[in-house]
């Protein structure tokens, strides 16, 4: 697998627009499209990405997902008078049509499908497809919400069929199993649009699918072989659609989140968003992430509020006779969200007085994200070699080392003193991974956002008792913290040597950046306050390592 990130756009997707007066659909605009993409180019992304072109789907691509009398009946749209245009319109929910918009809506299609094909055969890691319609909203005989073609669902049934998948997060297909799909939104007891009860916290999935339908995030526990993401931007700060305040570097977490699923094999699809500016800084934090680049320090990062706490323990109340990870949750209420009826009596009680919110939303421009002069380093024992393919010095000889994104690796710890991101990824013993989870999502990760360290120091252990891919899950979450400066250390005198390669090879192959440091002996550290004086004791290596840090500390706070 390359390590490329693919970027899929085309100004043809610009080219249809509301030709009426409809309040419901004013906010949908080409500018969309064209701020993110010129947005992208000012951030010196598109050079960054793999450019992938589109095609149109298939009439057979459409029908995976739509009728044929619905596709039949989007066919003789280019063919309408405005007049027809707008009585077509007029059968579904806040959505136009435009001469031109069957030919976007089977680009916009086609456009997820390249995408698929792109990362399944191995050409890219990752990928974004910048499109216009979007698609979550369209059902299977109607268009709805903008949206004409459901892009991602149809990606997600290509997927299956073409390269055989078995298991596939994101998309909505509630009697299908093999299909994980979750949602993060505003339901609010069905006060807010599109107003669907299967947006609410127990709505489960249908027939096979049952408890496959989760509207909020526990995709950890189900074995995945693709994430394809709906990439909505409606609640990002200043949207006029969802009217939420998520500030641009959110979307470079739940991006990054995602990353460490399906061995990196990742798909986002442009959906809603309608802020001209939070739109464009939003997708600019979701590919930066996609390229490899350290996530933000989370702004202005507080405790979880009272009914999103309250949605969670209902959303796994609803769902714990079907995932055994749920089995042990605590039996709560569920019939009504407390802080939720004090909101929407508040917002009836502006309404009645006529009070009207007229100040725009501002906040600060994200903080530009720098890619680290070498992704990842390593500091080896006696007798292990870099694998075969991988740049790498063993020298001081060029202080001056050029931008690069490969795999570095070194002899001397002095040479990591040119790193500037630290990241590690190690496979070791099995063992049940459950309770471990657990503990990392329900735990470990809000207490480390909320603690929001400067650097993380990962110790393993040869007895740590956890499983290979739980480690890997874990290294690669916590390189969402401290802009992804993590030190890792790890006894490995009783680990092959093929098993340190395939560390490395993983790490060059899913892009994955740090620092890797490898030591023979901790035997008996101790995770204390004594910690830095025990390293420097232990081995002639952590002399170097301990300047090191140092180095690294004093460089990161000035």
């Amino acid at each position: 697998m390359k390590m490329g990130t693919a970027l899929i756009h085309d100004e043809e997707m610009t080219k249809y627009k509301l030709l009426w007066v409809d309040p419901a659909c004013k906010i949908e605009v080409p500018e969309r499209l064209t701020v993110t993409y010129e947005a992208l180019i000012q951030n010196g992304l598109t050079d960054r990405c793999v450019s992938v072109p589109v095609r149109e789907a298939t009439d057979a691509d459409i029908l995976l997902v739509h009728s044929e009398e619905y596709l039949e009946a989007v066919k003789k749209t280019p063919y309408m008078t405005l007049e027809d245009l707008k009585e077509f319109t007029l059968q579904y929910g806040d959505v136009y049509f435009h001469p031109n918009i069957y030919h976007c809506a089977k680009l916009a299609a086609g456009a997820a499908l390249q995408l698929v094909d792109s990362v399944m055969t191995g050409k890219v890691r990752n990928g974004m497809a910048l499109v216009r319609p979007p698609g979550h909203h369209s059902m299977r005989s109607a268009a709805n919400g903008f949206c004409v073609f459901n892009n991602v669902a149809i990606a997600a049934r290509y997927a299956k069929q073409k390269y055989g998948l078995k298991r596939v997060l994101i998309y909505c297909f509630e009697d299908d199993p093999s299909v994980l799909y979750f949602s993060w939104h505003r339901y609010e007891h069905q006060k807010f649009w599109p107003q669907l009860r299967e947006s609410d916290y127990d709505s489960v999935g249908k027939d096979k699918g049952a408890g496959f339908n989760i509207n909020v995030i526990a995709f950890f526990f189900f074995l995945i072989y693709l994430v394809l993401v709906c990439a909505g931007f409606d609640s990002a700060i200043g949207d006029p659609e969802g009217k939420m305040c998520a500030t641009p570097d959110v979307f470079a977490h739940l991006t990054h989140l995602l990353m460490n699923l399906a061995g990196g094999k990742l798909c986002a699809v442009l959906e809603g968003g309608y802020n001209l500016t939070s739109l464009p800084q939003s997708v600019c934090q979701t590919v930066q992430t996609l390229l490899g680049d350290p996530a933000p320090r989370p702004a202005n990062l507080d405790g979880p509020c009272e009914s999103a706490l309250e949605s969670l323990h209902c959303v796994r109340s609803a769902h714990r006779q079907y995932w055994s990870s749920l089995k042990h949750a605590v039996d709560l209420p569920t019939s009504d969200i407390s802080t939720k009826r004090k909101k929407l009596a508040e917002e009836e009680e502006k309404s009645e007085n006529g009070e009207e919110e007229t100040s725009e939303e501002v906040w600060p421009e994200p903080l530009k994200r720098v890619p680290p002069p070498i992704r990842t380093a390593v500091v080896l024992p006696d007798g292990v070699t870099c694998p075969d393919g991988c740049k790498h010095f063993s020298s001081l000889e060029d202080p001056n080392q050029e931008r690069v994104n490969k795999l570095r690796c070194g002899a001397e710890a002095r040479l990591l003193w040119h790193c500037y991101r630290l990241y590690y990824l190690l496979l070791t013993q099995e063992d049940d991974a459950l309770g471990f989870t657990q503990a990392v999502l329900s735990l470990l990760l809000p207490l480390g956002y909320e603690y929001d360290p400067s650097l993380v120091l990962l110790v393993r252990m040869s007895d740590s008792g956890v499983c290979d891919n739980m480690w890997q899950q874990l290294t690669g979450l916590l390189l969402g913290l401290a802009q992804g400066r993590t030190l890792v250390l790890m006894q490995v005198n009783a680990i092959p040597i093929l098993d340190i390669l395939r560390v490395f090879i993983s790490a060059y192959v899913l892009g994955l950046n740090g620092i890797l440091c490898l030591f023979r002996k901790l035997k008996g550290l101790g995770l204390d306050s004594q910690l830095p004086l025990s390293l420097g004791t232990l081995h002639p290596l952590y002399g170097s390592l301990m300047l090191l840090c140092l180095r690294m500390w004093r460089h990161w706070r000035g």
